[in-house]
């Protein structure tokens, strides 16, 4: 019986999706854990595995696509023996539809078609291939960290499948290329044409429309944070021997946190039906990844301490940056903060991260002359500023947030109340 290949859904709200590539065609065998096509949202690239084993007799939606609903057809997988002329009316035959990785939650189907057996699922990892070439998902991602070009390396696995061993013994010998960048046109004006992929094109987008629709404002403070790099320093001592190393980041993370549960009207966000204010402190942090930016989120931050900040920080930005967080890993954040200082940027604003009504734009810490007391001295201060969504947050609650803000940063022993 023809089985029928669904496009796969990614989270439990979507909707449709972009069908970047088949790495299979037609006629191929596939076996169970194949790596068969590639899809992509936003911010990810995600594998999509053979459940069933069989041949593939048609690609019915072709790589490239933009829009594919959720568990509409993409594909027919012939089993052994079944004829690819058939594939017209045994498509239209009723079979159960087989639960697979990606279904988490139950998708409704498409009124218009019949149960259907699904030989797909969705793999949360990212896809680095040349042509048409086989090889598994950890081989695939030891390559691209070793900028071993896979086209160089012979398979061992089944049909000549690449994988992990094939990888680690072309490290061992030395057979290392670095991939470069694809490009759609090379022009004689002087310049490469570099396609918008659904990262690029979601953040021209969303960020387009924040800056011309939303009414915003920065407001800037600086703080001397020579107490929390003492602090910093004390617990880092103590702490790494046990593999704990807290950065400035974390405790920017954590007064955010705390200083949003003392001035809650700025955990907020505009809706037309009204304001909401966010119970808990989804804090997120912007990441920068090759071709773009994410922000996945750290839950409930007011509740963890600086060592589960700091786990959560390093766990998330290592798998945005290897495109390997789901969706709900990086959507619904409540706060953003995004940290430039490492960079050596003074002070800047950020554009608002919709639908939150705030965004805190982190400067470096530098040396500067200060005043304390009539006297002059010398302090590490970090020039903080944070951009407001005037429906939400005015001028009194962005001042009131930073107050609170600056207090736990100048004071770090409050971030232990």
């Amino acid at each position: 019986m023809a089985i029928e290949i669904l496009m796969p859904a990614l989270s439990p709200t979507m909707e449709e999706g972009v069908l970047a590539k088949w790495l299979v065609k037609e006629g191929d065998k596939v076996e169970p854990g194949d790596v068969i096509a590639e899809i992509e949202t936003d911010k990810a690239t995600m594998e999509v595995e053979a459940v069933d084993e069989g041949v593939l007799g048609k690609i019915v939606v072709a790589g490239g696509t933009e829009d594919v609903k959720v568990n509409s057809v993409i594909g027919i997988l012939l089993e052994d023996g079944e004829d690819a002329s058939k594939i017209s009316t045994a498509s239209q035959k009723p079979v159960e539809k087989r639960a697979t990785k990606a279904d988490e939650k139950p998708n409704p189907e498409p009124a218009s078609a019949p149960p259907i057996k699904n030989s797909a699922s969705a793999a949360g990892s990212v896809a680095v291939t040349s042509g048409r070439i086989k090889a598994s998902p950890l081989a695939k991602r030891m390559a691209k960290q070793a900028n071993v070009e896979l086209s160089t390396i012979a398979g061992t696995g089944t049909n000549g499948r690449i994988v992990k061993r094939d990888v680690e013994q072309a490290i061992a010998a030395g057979t290392t290329a670095v991939q470069s960048p694809v490009y759609s046109q090379i022009s004689d004006d002087g310049f490469d044409l570099i396609p918008l992929d659904g990262m690029r094109k979601t953040i021209a987008t969303r960020m387009s429309a924040s800056f011309r629709d939303v009414p915003h404002f920065p407001l800037n403070v600086d703080c001397r944070i020579d107490a929390l790099l003492a602090s910093r320093k004390a617990i880092n001592a103590v702490s790494e021997a046990d593999g704990i190393k807290i950065s400035v980041n974390d405790f920017i993370v954590r007064a955010v946190a705390l200083s949003l549960k003392k001035v809650p009207a700025a955990n907020a966000s505009y809706t037309p039906e009204g304001l909401k204010l966010w119970h808990n402190a989804d804090v997120a942090i912007a990441v920068a990844v090759e071709g773009g930016l994410i922000t996945p989120v750290i839950r409930n931050a007011q509740n963890k301490g600086l060592a589960e900040i700091s786990a959560a920080s390093k766990d998330l930005a290592t798998r945005a940056r290897n495109r390997k967080l789901m969706p709900e890993e990086y959507q619904g954040g409540t706060f953003t903060v995004s940290n430039l200082g490492m960079m050596g940027i003074k002070s800047f604003s950020s554009i608002l991260n919709e639908p939150q009504g705030c965004i805190l734009s982190i400067g470096a810490g530098e040396q500067r002359a200060v005043v304390t007391n009539g006297e002059l001295a010398v302090a590490t201060v970090m020039s903080v500023t944070l951009t407001c969504d005037h429906r939400v947050v005015d001028g009194a609650i962005g001042a009131e947030f930073l107050a609170a803000f600056k207090a736990r940063i100048e004071n770090p022993g409050l971030m232990l109340l």
